[in-house]
């Protein structure tokens, strides 16, 4: 098997150029093949036995470590993730393929299709002059595509990380005209949904005014009274989340990429902690608590801005 680049500082492309197809059509060739052998009587009996449904924590799974590679800025990295996400692709093609369902085929050639015919400006002779001309376009195809569908907000998916559907959803109202004329409007809505979480979570609806800090004993959680109170604060939750997901939208940012990142962040801070506190022979069950937050707080210095 060919392990060279097809791709290298020798061999300069400028943007827009495919692959050179004497390299790329044996190369997909053997990979399809590879794929139909492991499904194949002859093949690999955990690749037999999979379907559609068994087979989709794997694809998410792929996909979000492809996100953490491009994060991490790791050529090499990108490249084996990408890897795992068209392998799990093509696997899904061979199982609808061997159920007698559909194939590679029509998938290639459905959104090859779908490509052509929302890219008016590119393939056609339609003008587009700027990014929201496109996005036009874009939408003008789409709603002619489904146009059997009952609602505007149809089409979302359900599984959706549920940041990312909020924010989908609430930017499907907005093509219609329901939204907040002023996007700063939005900061207001956020008091008056705190303010009424704040209505379940305590009696007189004020907040004690806690500084935030590192000082004395952690105090333990007290769980909420009973089931309907539960109920109760999960929609108040629910509702300043939706809001703070309009906020990232109204700002054009991705909020499912923002929570991502700041996880991504105090991950990255807290092993520093753990890290520094076994050099000294020790584990965070053995620091008091502002030993754990001198130790973040360095970590956070420590990083590039």
């Amino acid at each position: 098997m060919n392990s060279s680049p097809s791709h290298t500082d020798d061999d300069p492309r400028s943007p827009g150029t495919p692959p050179d197809p004497q390299r790329l059509t044996p190369a997909f060739q053997q990979l399809v093949e590879v794929i139909a052998r492991l499904r194949s009587p002859e093949g690999c009996p955990w690749d037999r036995e999979q379907t559609l449904e068994t087979i989709k924590a794997y694809t998410l799974e792929e996909t979000y470590e492809l996100l953490e590679a491009i994060d991490a800025g790791d050529d090499e990295a990108i490249v084996e993730e990408l890897g795992d996400v068209l392998l799990q692709v093509l696997l899904d093609a061979q199982i609808g393929a061997d159920e007698g369902r559909f194939d590679l085929l029509d998938v290639i050639a459905g959104i090859t299709d779908k490509m052509i015919r929302r890219h008016p400006h590119v393939f056609n002779d339609a003008q587009a002059e700027t990014v929201g001309d496109v996005h036009q376009h874009w939408e003008q195809a789409k709603s002619s595509e489904k146009s059997g569908r009952d609602s505007l907000l149809d089409g979302i998916p359900v599984d959706l990380p549920q940041l990312a559907r909020a924010a989908r959803i609430s930017k499907r109202a907005a093509r219609v005209g329901y939204d907040f004329p002023d996007r700063v409007m939005l900061f207001d809505k956020l008091r008056e949904e705190i303010a009424e979480l704040s209505q379940e979570l305590f009696h007189d609806a004020t907040v004690p005014h806690v500084a935030a800090g590192v000082h004395g004993p952690v105090r333990p959680d007290t769980p909420l009274a009973d089931q309907e109170t539960r109920t109760r604060v999960e929609s108040e939750l629910g509702d300043v989340l939706f809001v703070v997901a309009n906020i990232a939208r109204r700002w054009q940012v991705n909020p499912e990429e923002a929570l991502r990142k700041s996880n991504h962040k105090f991950v990255r801070r807290f092993r520093f902690i753990e890290t520094q506190l076994a050099a000294g022979g020790r584990s965070p069950q053995d620091a008091t608590l502002q030993e754990m937050e001198d130790l973040y707080q360095r970590g956070k210095n420590q990083e590039s801005p």
